[in-house]
């Protein structure tokens, strides 16, 4: 090895991304560098989008290299999106390499909101997203990303995605009136959602995003053991209530050997659009607290905004509407860090094994 290419992965080895928690070399993100004298080329493939983030991850990675000996080093960064493991017993999607499950432990803490922006987010870095409302009994995906209507179907048998800010999105909300009540027991609840996630056309997609219904009761492990889920995302609120629910939410997925990738803190602060008062309405550091009791990662902290409730009511979720919003780089970064996270698991190579078929002969 010669000693500039060893220098340049010293550097990098001492470098720590933002959103992997770790720096690129032992990440296995280094796929090879190519030094010609006192040139090099440094190529880097990450495991997550990164539309909006190479030139920033470029910018940084100048600044580590920068004095290095009068070396002239380029990065040739990229991104691919591989399919990560799933629990036992579930068979993965052909058309989705990953699916994470948005859940909370209880309704009112914007588990749905968050679950719309983060997909918007993850589409905006390059991926290829979907959302399945799972929340059969309260679906609003349709109102917050604007996809009303009921879906195509080519065969009579399976339905086309509705599509919205780019999204291939479905909902039992699209099958149904706005008003109409969801008064189904159990198993048909878990069969609808399956009929939903399996006979819908699915093209390509990189994550699937699904909106879990609130709780931790029978329906939500049912649909917890039947989904092929990569990872996980706990929403909540500071509050010690919703704090509770949420420590629920989280053993739940332990309980299925689903992955959680992180915590999201919603509601975290007020601040007074007229004064710009600071208020903790719901508490604070609670998320943090919850991160560190499990050992998992808070992903971010989002305000308790006006235009963030406003955008979801009128199909205009915040990052679709205003991305250069500060509001809208909090759910990118949030963005960028599950779909890290999710980046450093093991990889899923069940697709590739042959099917093996036993026949009289």
């Amino acid at each position: 090895m010669e000693q500039l290419e060893q220098d340049i992965r010293d550097r990098l080895a001492g470098d720590i991304d933002p959103y992997l928690g770790c720096d690129l070399v032992s990440a296995g993100a280094i796929r090879a560098i190519t030094v010609d004298g006192r040139r090099a080329t440094v190529d880097i493939e990450l495991g997550f989008p990164i539309e909006r983030y190479r030139d920033e991850l470029t910018a940084r990675l100048e600044g580590v290299l920068g004095d290095l000996a009068d070396a002239e080093i380029r990065f040739d960064i990229s991104a691919r999106i591989l399919a990560r493991e799933v629990q036992k017993g579930t068979k993965p999607l052909p058309e989705v390499r990953n699916i994470i499950a948005v859940a909370s432990g209880k309704g009112g803490v914007g588990k749905s909101t968050t679950a719309a922006n983060l997909a918007i987010a993850l589409q905006q870095e390059g991926a290829r997203v979907g959302v399945l409302d799972a929340d059969i009994y309260g679906p609003s995906q349709t109102r917050m990303l604007a996809t009303q209507g009921r879906p195509e179907s080519r065969d009579g048998k399976s339905m086309e995605p509705r599509v919205s800010y780019q999204l291939q999105t479905i909902s039992i909300g699209n099958l149904i009136e706005e008003d109409t009540p969801m008064i189904w027991r159990g198993p048909m609840v878990t069969g609808a959602l399956e009929q939903l996630l399996n006979d819908t056309n699915w093209h390509d997609l990189d994550y699937l995003i699904v909106d879990l219904p609130p709780g931790t009761g029978d329906i939500q492990l049912t649909l917890c053991q039947r989904i092929p889920v990569s990872g996980a995302i706990i929403v909540t609120t500071p509050q010690d209530i919703a704090l509770l629910d949420a420590r629920k939410g989280l053993k739940m997925f332990e309980k299925v050997n689903v992955p959680v990738l992180g915590i999201v803190e919603n509601m975290s602060v007020h601040i007074c659009s007229n004064c710009g008062h600071a208020e903790h309405i719901f508490g604070s550091g609670g998320g943090e607290s919850m991160a560190k009791q499990y050992g998992v990662d808070l992903l971010g902290a989002l305000p308790l905004d006006i235009s963030i409730r406003e955008g979801v009511d009128s199909g205009r979720p915040t990052v679709a509407i205003e991305p250069e919003s500060r509001i809208a780089q909090i759910y990118r970064e949030i963005a960028r860090r599950t779909a890290a996270r999710l980046a450093l698991r093991a990889r899923d190579f069940s697709a590739r094994f042959p099917k093996i078929v036993i026949q009289n002969t």
